[in-house]
């Protein structure tokens, strides 16, 4: 066999492992080379829908912009995912600790996940104003109700054997709390977690939907108005990769410090 076809034998084994390790990165490829491909087969305007290339290039152009208006969003998108999540774990630690926090409180946790967030949103913003509170307020409050089913699921899921054990060395509520409940409930709370890291991302955006000059979602709407398809396309290219970088970092942690996990984690 001659070092050409040594080469190009490599060269295939190589694609062929990029293909089954990232089939994810071929599919998205793929979708971007027909997306491109129509654009300039139908000639569609770039203010109705731009090609991914011009897509790229308004990203690279608008580094500045984006960045400026990144700094707010991910400020809100964080604080609102810590509180809302931190205020979920202290509410399910209550409930399940006693069945009468759990019917003062489940009910209205319910009725506040069913009014939808735009309608929210302008009753936030006549109460705290423009700045930061009404946006980080609604990120926390996505945040808050899956936490909150999830930690409940997983406090009460516990090793009805390790429980009895700990009753019978006379474990207190706080012992059996700390070293028998909440380590069987961190595989909910990252199941959770995942969802909510996103979800962060969303809720400072539609906040900033309402009143406010920046962040991210003040630019979308901009772009929007003015007609500018490729910086809404690039500045929604930006939010997703955020959302996206934020699930990944919760992975991580829930890798580190997750040894076990059960079947069904909801």
């Amino acid at each position: 066999m001659s070092v050409e076809a040594i080469r190009m034998f490599r060269n295939r084994q190589n694609w062929k492992h990029v293909v089954l390790r990232y089939p994810a990165l071929l599919t998205l490829g793929v979708v971007l080379v027909v997306w491109e491909a129509i654009i300039r087969m139908f000639g569609v305007p770039d203010y109705v829908a731009p090609a991914p290339s011009v897509v790229g290039v308004e990203l690279f152009l608008q580094i500045p912009l984006l960045a400026t208006n990144m700094v707010p969003t991910v400020l809100e998108a964080l604080g609102g995912f810590f509180i809302g999540n931190f205020s979920a774990i202290l509410l399910a630690i209550g409930m399940v600790r006693s069945h009468f926090v759990e019917r003062c409180f489940y009910p209205i946790a319910v009725f506040i996940q069913s009014v939808p967030m735009l309608a929210i949103a302008p009753i936030l913003v006549l109460l705290f104003g423009t700045g930061y509170t009404p946006k980080v307020t609604i990120a926390a409050l996505i945040c808050f109700f899956p936490t909150l089913v999830n930690m409940v699921r997983g406090l009460k899921s516990v090793n009805p054997q390790a429980y009895e054990l700990m009753r019978i060395l006379s474990a207190s509520n706080a012992e059996i709390l700390l070293k028998l409940r909440l380590p069987s409930s961190l595989p909910f709370l990252f199941a959770a977690l995942k969802v909510t890291a996103p979800s962060a991302m969303i809720g400072a955006i539609v906040g900033e939907w309402i009143g406010s000059r920046y962040g991210l979602g003040a630019l979308i709407l901009e772009a929007t108005y003015n007609f500018r398809a490729p910086l809404l396309y690039a500045t929604i290219l930006v939010a997703t990769s955020i959302a996206m970088a934020m699930f990944g970092l919760v992975g991580l942690v829930e890798r580190r410090i997750v040894r076990w996990r059960p079947s069904e984690v909801y």
